[in-house]
C-alpha cells in the first residue's frame, strides 16, 4: 500500500494507492496516513477513487485519521468508488465527513 501526495494550495490531497482497506491493511493505512499528517495543511482530502472495498475495519481506519486529524483540520474524502459510498452511507458516515464527487485540481469538462 502507498499514499501519493499533493498539495493544491492550503489543500494536501493524499491519494490511496490501493484496491482494499480492510483487517488486513486498516493498521498499515493508519500509519501511512499518520506520516502524511505531519504536512501542516489545514485542509486534508483523502481520495479513495482507487478504492474498490471498505470493510468495518477500513471505515474505523478511516475515522481513526480523522481523529488523528485533530480538532484544527478538516479531514474530507473525495472520489468514493459506488461500493465504498455505499458503505458510509449505509453506517451514516456520509453524515460525519464531507465527501467530494472528485478531488481537488480535477477539473472535467463536458463535450
Amino acid at each position: 500500500m502507498d499514499i501519493a501526495c499533493d498539495t493544491i494550495g492550503d489543500t494536501l490531497v493524499a491519494r490511496v494507492q490501493a484496491t482494499r482497506i480492510d483487517a488486513a491493511i486498516a493498521i498499515r493505512f493508519k500509519d501511512l496516513m499518520r506520516e502524511v499528517l505531519h504536512a501542516p495543511a489545514p485542509r486534508i482530502v483523502l481520495d479513495l477513487s482507487k478504492v474498490d472495498f471498505l470493510d468495518s475495519s477500513g471505515l474505523g481506519a478511516v475515522v481513526a485519521v480523522m481523529k488523528l486529524a485533530g480538532p484544527g483540520r478538516r479531514l474530507e474524502l473525495a472520489a468514493l468508488t459506488p461500493t465504498v459510498e455505499k458503505v458510509f452511507r449505509l453506517t451514516r458516515m456520509d453524515q460525519v465527513f464531507t465527501i467530494h464527487a472528485q478531488p481537488p485540481g480535477i477539473v472535467r469538462h463536458a463535450g
